[in-house]
């Protein structure tokens, strides 16, 4: 997340800097019901990139099945779209029973709340809510995504994930540091997620940006499986250590107030 007053133009953040994420998203976004199997030489043109180039960032997606080789030649979507396709008309019912806890606990806590859940080796931004006249904008949208090793929702989310899978999604590449506060070290992350676990809940203080206060507790569907996270988002400055434990206790609340309506939903 990046702090910023009304107005103010966005610094750098780590979301502006990954630059071949940009170029997997503008592949991915040239497929349509007219165009279902893209060339190599057509992906570099419209990249603007050399043909190498292009096909280095084909076969980064294809590994990671948000691509596949066509049978007659090309690439086409892959089944990992599939899947996510599925993962995001579940959150809409998710958002749904979200919305009003949502909205009830940013107005009480009088800092913005958001929903976020995970996919795969992502944290992902579903929804937000902010209080009224809020002067300061805390710039995570929806759609935005975030690290797994640092922020309160996102160590929330993979606290409750199987241990093995846990380390395994962790050493896939390397932990980026955000602030000297960020946790780098995979057994120093395992150790963490442990004592979330215990506790329940998840405080960061300048883990992801140095001004910024998380509060995160996991959302629990009918089957206790934990499928998103409900937190609060603040400046630092704002949350003196007092006023931590009834902002944990309001959002633990909210979060089992969200899993409860989507057992009704579901049920």
């Amino acid at each position: 997340m990046v702090v910023r007053m009304s107005g103010q133009p966005r610094t750098g953040s780590y979301r502006e800097r990954n630059s071949t994420a940009d170029r997997a998203l503008d592949i991915l976004m040239m497929f349509t019901d007219e165009e279902r199997v893209l060339s190599g030489a057509a992906v570099a043109a419209r990249l603007e990139v050399a043909r190498s180039t292009a096909y280095r960032y084909l076969q980064s997606l294809v590994a990671s099945r948000f691509l596949e080789e066509a049978p007659g030649g090309g690439f086409r979507l892959g089944l990992r779209v599939l899947e996510l396709g599925r993962i995001a008309r579940r959150s809409y019912g998710l958002s749904e029973a979200a919305a009003p806890v949502m909205a009830k606990l940013s107005e009480a806590v009088r800092e913005t709340v958001l929903l976020t859940r995970r996919v795969g080796e992502l944290v992902v931004c579903v929804d937000r809510e902010e209080p009224p006249a809020h002067h300061v904008r805390l710039s995570y949208e929806r759609g935005s995504t975030l690290p797994l090793n640092a922020g309160a929702s996102a160590l929330v989310l993979l606290a409750w994930s199987d241990p093995d899978e846990a380390r395994a999604v962790l050493k896939s590449a390397p932990l980026q540091r955000f602030t000297p506060a960020t946790l780098t070290d995979v057994d120093a992350v395992m150790r963490r997620l442990a004592e979330i676990r215990e506790q329940g809940f998840s405080v960061t203080r300048g883990e992801l940006d140095p001004d910024v206060l998380g509060i995160a507790a996991p959302i629990r569907d009918d089957e206790d499986r934990v499928v998103a996270a409900i937190s609060v988002a603040a400046l630092a400055s704002r949350v003196p250590k007092k006023r931590e434990a009834p902002i944990v206790e309001q959002v633990r609340s909210a979060a089992a107030e969200i899993g409860g309506r989507l057992a009704l939903m579901n049920g």
